[in-house]
């Protein structure tokens, strides 16, 4: 069996390197996965690529397979499906998701792994990891039957969390973004969208997911009295100033946060694999799709990470297809 394998490192910041390396025999209870496709998350990724992760959150914002220390160098990636080629016979064969950085082949204990449902094909699998993060702000949000909710933020996350609400019986719910290409993404995957200033108003519920103050700002503007503002965005070193005088105490406005680093309390009674599980059962929606709008070869990462960085190459999930050991392709 070939166990040597390459790995995407990112050697300083904005500058990134692929790495040969050997990989030791799976271990009882491991197993030994070849990549088919791994994905790129571009808000996360790529501030960690351009090393804007602060110091104060090293620990927090280190991924389960990181190697490495930001910022940089670091071998750094969590959204990464492969098939098991050595391990457990029951396991041998199956395509499955790891939260594994960016490598051809890799070892790793077999809990985490999790096995991608037949429903789903391996190259919309790559979104595991961001609908996992939908899951969780839903959790968080609590949206009730018939509520009127904006999505203020169409990236990757706040798509996702759209297109899972957009399933809630009698909701109104609208993707805002101030990029009108975003309409594309939304007619895709059956959602409303307006830019910030034509959006409806009166929401029981925004979820923001923009990282930006602008959109926060507004996402407090849409909310009717006593609503609530589930923030996902992750803003890393930068600072970020709020209207917080005028009507927000007044109307009662609540700003919460949700991250993905923690099961939602309100579902303390569920686990990360249970988590994970419903993830990539809801991909068997062929819609999701529409959040994978570019594809690369594994060699090109060097040269694809700084255009994602600069937006160069726009993009939501940009997904990395890996060589085909029988044809090199």
């Amino acid at each position: 069996m070939n166990r040597t394998a390459r790995a995407f490192w990112i050697s300083s910041p904005g500058q990134g390197e692929i790495r040969d390396l050997t990989l030791p025999a799976p271990a009882d209870g491991e197993v030994l996965v070849r990549s088919l496709y791994s994905g790129v998350s571009r808000g996360t990724e790529t501030l960690v690529f351009r090393g804007g992760v602060p110091v104060s959150q090293y620990a927090a914002m280190r991924a389960p397979f990181q190697e490495g220390d930001f910022p940089g160098p670091v071998k750094y990636g969590y959204l990464n499906v492969g098939v098991v080629e050595e391990g457990p016979e029951h396991l041998v064969g199956r395509t499955v998701f790891c939260l594994y950085p960016h490598q051809t082949r890799y070892v790793v204990p077999v809990d985490a792994v999790t096995v991608v449902p037949p429903a789903v094909p391996a190259e919309r699998a790559v979104l595991a990891g961001t609908v996992e993060t939908a899951v969780n702000a839903l959790w968080d949000a609590a949206p009730l039957v018939g509520d009127r909710i904006a999505v203020v933020g169409g990236g990757m996350v706040g798509s996702s969390v759209a297109a899972l609400l957009a399933r809630f019986p009698g909701v109104r719910v609208q993707l805002v973004d101030a990029d009108p290409a975003r309409a594309r993404t939304a007619e895709a995957l059956g959602i409303d969208f307006a830019t910030p200033e034509d959006a409806l108003g009166d929401c029981d519920l925004v979820v923001h997911a923009s990282a930006s103050e602008q959109g926060l700002a507004r996402g407090l503007e849409l909310l009717r009295a006593e609503g609530t503002v589930i923030e996902l965005s992750w803003y890393g070193d930068r600072q970020v100033s709020l209207p917080l005088g005028e009507a927000f105490h007044s109307r009662r406005l609540v700003i919460r946060s949700s991250q993905v680093g923690t099961v939602s309390p309100r579902r303390s009674n569920r686990t990360y694999a249970d988590r994970l599980a419903l993830a990539l059962d809801l991909l068997a929606d062929a819609a999701l799709d529409a959040l994978v709008t570019g594809e690369s070869a594994f060699e090109e990462l060097p040269e694809v990470l700084p255009q994602l960085t600069s937006g160069r190459i726009p993009a939501l999930c940009h997904r990395i297809r890996y060589p085909d050991p029988g044809t090199g392709a």
